[in-house]
């Protein structure tokens, strides 16, 4: 699955570039990084966050990253649907024109 959105995002870059600027070293988060991101604990006496109210909410993140990441991807497969769908009827339409112009 990691190796589909390095290559789409590769893909996507060359393609469309962002109208924004992003450092090359930016990377996208991802769901696992954030299940798996853990914080220090708070030294004894210090006030701090507790750490399973962070860990519920990191899970909390991951899973709507994860639906993000699910419906990016069925949008693109949509979109390649219908631009393919679209290469088919204009393929349609210029061999239909070229066959009424031989036809005169």
């Amino acid at each position: 699955m990691h190796v589909f959105f390095r290559r789409t995002r590769r893909r996507q870059r060359s393609v469309h570039p962002p109208a924004y600027y992003r450092s090359a070293t930016y990377r996208l988060l991802r769901p696992w990084q954030v299940r798996e991101r853990r914080f220090r604990p708070t030294r004894l006496g210090r006030r701090g966050l507790d750490p399973q109210e962070v860990r519920e909410f990191l899970d909390r993140v991951a899973g709507d990253l994860a639906a993000v990441y699910d419906a990016l991807a069925q949008s693109r497969q949509e979109t390649d649907r219908i631009k393919n769908a679209l290469r088919r009827w204009q393929s349609e339409q210029t061999h239909a024109r070229m066959e009424r112009g031989a036809g005169r």
